[in-house]
């Protein structure tokens, strides 16, 4: 997410949610291919409409994230703070939950993105890598 780490938290709020939901678009895109290979649509036009359904969700929760995770930060007047982020996972996990019907897809998608989010504030805050060779 080149750019997105760039600026202040709680500004440019536009930019941070376009940013956000072309990631969530693209992972929805990827998410789709794996499931029409695994899964085998009747039809083309099934494929498509997976396709497009899949996509589409993720770019919502992308959307979210970032609208949230920026107004959280403007409102609650704490940029860094990694609750922000929280806040951000946690609305997109309930989005999430509300496209399911599920209240328990909802909470368990709250806690889980809205956990996510936050440990991925704190260890870009503290400098955290998932790759690479360590530091000694």
């Amino acid at each position: 997410m080149a750019g997105y780490w760039d600026g202040p938290e709680g500004e440019q709020c536009p930019q941070r949610t376009w940013l956000a939901t072309r990631v969530g678009a693209a992972a929805g895109l990827v998410g789709a291919a794996y499931r029409i290979i695994l899964l085998r649509p009747g039809s083309a036009l099934a494929a498509l409409q997976t396709a497009a359904a899949d996509s589409v969700t993720m770019a919502t929760l992308g959307a979210v994230f970032g609208l949230s995770t920026c107004l959280s930060a403007q409102v609650r007047e704490a940029p860094e703070d990694p609750l922000n982020y929280f806040i951000g996972g946690c609305a997109s996990g309930a989005v999430l939950g509300v496209r399911a019907h599920s209240y328990l897809t909802g909470t368990t998608a709250c806690l889980g993105f809205g956990i996510t989010a936050a440990l991925m504030k704190i260890g870009n805050k503290e400098g955290w890598r998932l790759t690479g060779p360590p530091k000694l």
